[in-house]
């Protein structure tokens, strides 16, 4: 019975992760509603706790994945709780994030849990488990653009729609990027099992700076706009005018002073 209690515990939703869904909701009403006269704040808050939203989900995915694939250790681990204090590097999961969106608008992939691979057996299991993630930020940038590609755009406040933009955005950047086959990221643990294990052995120490690697090429002015460009052609695609992502980043940095320039209608 102690068993039982246990494992039900390990898998209950963390009272962690339903506060900052909470405040999701709460802030995203705000926004909605327009309750606070500037807007600001109020999309911020809605947007940084949606986004530690997604970083649990995508943590949890690769979880479940694991867990499905034979790795039952997760759930002990209480990755399976959604709270994001009981990741094995929570600073790079969900701090630095954080930060990365406060700084800059930008959508930076947290590191994965911890993941016992000698458990899981097969290399498609252990490519879905480092897919999964990935696939999360995805599917919550679908939710988030949805009122776009289905054009039920009639009657959602432009503000609110401003913020989403701007949410989708950051799912959109932290997909492509974790998708990116570099050693580190999640796009590589896709790859990985279907390498030899030689050029595994030697592409290994590389790993830990795999993220740091493709921040610094992102800082050459012809990748990084080459980059933005992918990025806004899938937005485009998902019937997202760009001018709408812009105005919820300059919303959502509202200490800036520069939103005032984003109350026009969404552009058709």
């Amino acid at each position: 019975m102690t068993t039982a209690a246990a494992r039900r515990a390990d898998r209950r939703i963390s009272p962690v992760f339903l506060g900052i869904a909470a405040v999701a909701a709460v802030s995203g009403w705000a926004v909605w509603s327009g309750v606070p006269a500037a807007p600001g704040p109020a999309v911020f808050a809605f947007v940084l706790s949606a986004w530690v939203v997604s970083l649990c989900l995508h943590e949890y995915a690769h979880a479940r994945t694991a867990l499905h694939g034979g790795d039952l250790s997760v759930a002990a681990k209480g990755y399976l709780t959604l709270n994001p204090l009981k990741y094995t590097h929570a600073l790079l999961s969900v701090v630095l994030p954080v930060l990365f969106v406060i700084m800059g608008g930008f959508g930076l992939p947290g590191g994965a849990v911890y993941i016992e691979r000698h458990r899981v057996r097969g290399r498609l299991r252990h490519s879905m488990i480092s897919a999964a993630g990935p696939l999360a930020n995805v599917v919550f940038a679908l939710a988030c653009t949805a009122p776009f590609w289905t054009g039920a755009l009639a009657g959602v406040p432009v503000t609110f729609l401003f913020a989403l933009a701007f949410l989708a955005m950051l799912q959109v950047t932290a997909a492509v990027l974790n998708l990116l086959p570099v050693p580190g990221l999640d796009g590589y643990g896709v790859v990985e099992p279907w390498l030899s294990s030689g050029l595994r052995r030697r592409l290994a120490p590389y790993a830990p700076y795999g993220l740091l690697a493709v921040f610094a090429v992102l800082w050459i002015p012809g990748v990084n706009a080459a980059f933005f460009d992918g990025v806004y052609a899938v937005m485009d695609a998902l019937g997202v005018p760009r001018e709408a992502a812009y105005c919820g980043r300059e919303l959502f940095r509202f200490w800036e002073g520069e939103g005032y320039f984003c109350f026009a209608p969404v552009p058709g």
